[in-house]
């Protein structure tokens, strides 16, 4: 990805997790990036004197503690230094926070499920971390395995107005590192309508669309010297794009996200979150 100086990476001690910070260490390792590993633990809220326990701030930061004490040995492993960081409260309230606090370029994290009802979910914490900050974010998958190198990327966009930064960020990217670009846009295909003649019209016509949005970014990358790759898909716009991903074998997927005015649509299936949720390869968010 783009050189990033301070990453934070939030770890729950999850495998999905452990693999995260893996995938992490050998972004830092590749950019001598500022690395931070973050744990959240609930706070107490409660009346100490009522339940008898004199030592509550063991009893409440000693996982934390673990957790922190088991990412450094994943860490030393990977022959990076960490930096650790335990904090209190609602994770992904806590994980925007300290991104904001450290000036962090980017969040990771990890993703679970495998099951369909999982894959749909993408994790609360995840959604709301996504439609909370304005950081970026890479969302790496529990399975996904990474020799090192960024080799190729995928660019989604609609040609919406908050697709701009996604498109600097992958322009950065390039210029970063020698990759191969693609860059694809979904029309959502609707064949139940009772006008078919105008459905197939309509249709044709946000094919057109889309192939200007896509051209219109080979164009911007052309402008700098990259070259591009430019699809047009048809059909559910999440499946349309992992599945393109995987049969171009990419990196990575990269999607923009509007930030804290997308919170709700986040949490109610976005197509962002679909393809989180599906890919097989790390999502980076751009906001």
């Amino acid at each position: 990805m783009a050189k990033y100086k301070k990453i934070l990476v939030a770890y729950d001690g999850s495998e999905a997790a452990r693999n995260a910070l893996v995938v992490s260490a050998k972004l830092a390792k590749k950019d001598n990036s500022w690395t931070k590993v973050l744990a959240v633990v609930p706070p107490y809220e409660g009346d100490l004197e009522l339940i008898g326990v004199s030592n509550i701030k063991e009893t409440i930061e000693g996982p934390g503690e673990a957790l922190l004490a088991e990412a450094r040995e994943i860490a030393d492993n990977e022959g990076i230094h960490i930096l650790t960081n335990l904090a209190q409260g609602e994770p992904y309230e806590r994980i925007s926070a300290i991104a904001d606090d450290e000036n962090c370029d980017l969040i990771v994290m990890g993703r679970q499920g495998v099951d369909h009802f999982e894959r749909e979910l993408m994790g609360n914490v995840t959604a709301r971390v996504i439609g909370f900050t304005t950081r970026n974010i890479l969302v790496v998958p529990e399975n996904f395995k990474w020799n090192g190198n960024w080799d190729s990327i995928l660019l989604a966009t609609d040609g919406s107005s908050n697709s701009t930064a996604a498109y600097d960020e992958v322009l950065q990217i390039a210029k970063d590192r020698a990759i191969r670009i693609a860059v694809v846009s979904v029309v959502k295909t609707d064949v139940h309508n009772e006008a078919v003649s105008f459905a197939q019209a309509a249709a044709r016509e946000l094919e057109m669309k889309a192939q200007n949005i896509v051209n219109e970014f080979k164009e911007q990358a052309a402008g700098v010297g990259i070259h591009v790759e430019t699809f047009v898909k048809l059909g559910e716009p999440h499946q349309a794009i992992t599945s393109l991903a995987a049969e171009l074998g990419v990196t990575a997927i990269v999607m923009s996200s509007y930030g804290k005015t997308g919170i709700k649509r986040l949490l109610m299936g976005s197509v962002t979150q679909r393809t989180i949720g599906y890919a097989n390869c790390p999502v980076l968010v751009v906001h």
